[in-house]
């Protein structure tokens, strides 16, 4: 086990109960909203769909927490199991860098469809 990982225990935990909380409530808003609100399966009725101001800060925010519910699992998993410092660390970065370009790309994605292009 790391040093990082036993300091930051607690924290890791309850971050990752805070984030299981959160996905537990947008998740399910996400998908019943969409299937109520969008006509059809269609692209023009996902761009509507998310041109709509509280339903793409939602998605944000349910793609932030996913990503980082993730990150925070994949950490654990790299921390118990990889027992190699090299490996570990260069895991580690990926880890932190995988989930912040894919954050960034699906901000920019959603905020391009909420201010055009």
């Amino acid at each position: 086990m790391s040093r990082d990982a036993e300091r930051g225990g607690t924290g890791h935990f309850i971050a990752q109960r805070v984030t299981s909380a959160v996905l537990a409530l947008l998740a399910p808003w996400f998908v019943i909203s969409a299937a109520l609100t969008m006509p059809d399966a269609g692209y023009g009725s996902a761009i509507a769909y998310l041109s709509q101001p509280l339903n793409s800060v939602a998605l944000i925010l349910l793609v932030g927490a996913g990503l980082y519910h993730m990150s925070l699992g994949m950490q654990e998993v790299i921390d118990d199991y990889i027992q190699k410092p090299f490996t570990r660390s260069f895991l580690l970065l990926l880890n932190a860098l995988v989930p912040l370009a894919l954050a960034a790309a699906s901000l920019f994605a959603v905020l391009r469809i909420n201010f055009g292009a």
